[in-house]
């Protein structure tokens, strides 16, 4: 009886044992790895390639013409900044908005005031021995005198910017004065009455001839 039991545990045992053998084999096998699908080739492919990149699109500047209302409002920004400076000695600054406000009178015909107000500016810019500002102020000095009529003195600012330009090596302006004198020489325009200068005189001459 004894060994009847022996027989029977003992096969018990190695059935257990063959069993654990097998889990333990299982477990200790590499994950198989499935291919990678690959991308069939068509049209939706295409649409969403992402190394092609759409070119960044061109955006021009608009330019706006100012109108007289806006000319007006920023006269009078720049002259109260010019004001200031003046009356704090700032005059290097001063002189850049004396320039700035003959360009605002130029675009409205006021050739008087923009030619007195470079002539300012210039008188600073020589005080402050700012050169390139004071080569810039007579070349816009030639353009409004020649404007006006008075050519001759027109060529004798440009001389003046041409000499001073070569003296402080500044070569950069000497295309620019070369051009502004083969345009004032070729061009003499007939000299502007004050009427076609100042809209408020012109507006008071039109109302003395009714």
């Amino acid at each position: 009886m004894k060994f009847i039991l022996l027989i029977f545990f003992a096969a018990i045992a190695t059935t257990a044992s063959a069993q654990w053998y097998n889990v333990s084999s299982l477990l200790k096998k590499k994950a198989v790895r499935t291919p990678a699908v690959e991308m069939v080739p068509g049209r939706y492919v295409a649409k969403f390639n992402f190394d092609k990149r759409p070119p960044h699109p061109k955006i021009r500047p608009v330019i706006i013409d100012r109108s007289d209302y806006s000319l007006e409002a920023a006269e009078a920004v720049v002259m109260k900044e010019a004001q200031h400076n003046m009356r704090f000695r700032v005059y290097n600054d001063a002189s850049y908005n004396f320039s700035e406000l003959a360009h605002m009178y130029v675009k409205q015909n006021r050739y008087s005031e923009a030619k007195w107000y470079l002539l300012q500016s210039n008188n600073i810019s020589r005080e402050e021995n700012d050169d390139k500002h004071t080569i810039q102020n007579l070349i816009d000095l030639a353009t409004i005198k020649a404007n006006m009529g008075d050519v001759e003195l027109a060529l004798q600012d440009l001389v003046e910017a041409h000499d001073l330009a070569v003296a402080r090596s500044l070569n950069q302006f000497l295309e620019t004065i070369d051009l502004a004198q083969q345009f004032i020489r070729q061009t003499k325009q007939p000299k502007i009455r004050p009427a076609l200068i100042y809209a408020d005189d012109a507006q008071n001459t039109a109302k003395d001839g009714q």
